[in-house]
C-alpha cells in the first residue's frame, strides 16, 4: 500500500535551514507529481510547493518563493523540501502527499521557527 514518511523537521531559529525528505513506497514513484503542503495551529492545510513527475517542473506558494526549493530523488522514491532563511510565519506541521485515484497523506513532520 502507499506509505510516505516525512522526516527532518525540529526547531530552528529564524533565518534557518531545515531539509525535509519524503521518503515514499508502495507506488510507481516516478509516475507521480508529488507536493509539500504545511498546517499552521488554527489555519488550514496549505500548499508549499509541487514538482513534476521527472523534476522539470516546480511550483511553489508566494509566501515561500525564492526561499524553499522542492526536489525529488526517483532512485530513492524521496521529495526533499530545502528551507532556507526560516521565518517563525513558516512554523507548521508539513506533509508530503501524492494523488493516486484519490489523495495519500504523511504522517507530518514539526517544523518550529522560533529564537
Amino acid at each position: 500500500q502507499v506509505q510516505l514518511v516525512e522526516s527532518g523537521g525540529g526547531l530552528v531559529q529564524p533565518g534557518g535551514s531545515l531539509r525535509l525528505s519524503c521518503a515514499a513506497s508502495g507506488f510507481t514513484f516516478s509516475a507521480y507529481s508529488m507536493s509539500w503542503y504545511r498546517q499552521a495551529p488554527g489555519k488550514e492545510r496549505e500548499l508549499v510547493a509541487v514538482i513534476a513527475r521527472s523534476g522539470g517542473n516546480t511550483n511553489y506558494a508566494d509566501s515561500v518563493k525564492g526561499r524553499f526549493t522542492i526536489s525529488r530523488d526517483n532512485a530513492k522514491s524521496t521529495v526533499y523540501l530545502q528551507m532556507n532563511s526560516l521565518k517563525p510565519e513558516d512554523t507548521a506541521v508539513y506533509y508530503c502527499k501524492v494523488t493516486k485515484i484519490w489523495d495519500y497523506w504523511g504522517q507530518g513532520t514539526q517544523v518550529t521557527v522560533s529564537s
